[in-house]
């Protein structure tokens, strides 16, 4: 698994979205990026997490954050999730997990007893030069915003 720290330079994305357009990780640069990773969608913490982006969205702009999340749904469920919850932001569709892997998101978790291998929810905060300023890795799902913006 690839382990990134803060001072890195971001692995590049080239991807696509919940509409199977291409996205880059590259269209960012020049603005700073949440971009955050999350096991599936529809799921009660990742829905948490993606709503409360969503209703702190404008603050989020404000402080000049772009927003991504990404998990390996396809771009049909991503589309799903979005139109659901009235999300305004795009979702990375990472279906080959070649985002994940390199992210290092990808990997061994536990629960209930079991191992098995899934996303670790991770958070990147990336600055406008495409280096990665935070890494949150123990994320608040009803709370999120609060780690990326303190008050």
């Amino acid at each position: 698994m690839n382990k990134l720290s803060i001072g890195d330079k971001a692995p590049s994305i080239n991807s696509i979205d919940q509409n199977g357009e291409k996205i880059s990780l590259d269209n960012f640069l020049g603005k700073k990026v949440v971009l955050y990773f999350y096991p599936k969608d529809m799921t009660p913490g990742c829905t948490a997490q993606s709503c409360n982006l969503r209703d702190n969205y404008e603050n989020l702009l404000n402080s000049g954050y772009v927003i991504l999340g990404c998990s390996a749904d396809s771009p049909q469920k991503h589309k799903k999730f979005i139109e659901k919850y009235d999300l305004p932001f795009n979702l990375i569709s990472d279906e080959n997990k070649v985002v994940l892997n390199d992210y290092g998101v990808w990997g061994l978790k536990k629960f209930m007893g079991k191992e098995y291998e899934g996303i670790i929810r991770t958070t990147f905060i990336i600055n406008e030069q495409g280096i990665i300023d935070d890494i949150i890795t123990k994320v608040k799902t009803k709370d999120h915003t609060s780690q990326i913006i303190p008050s």
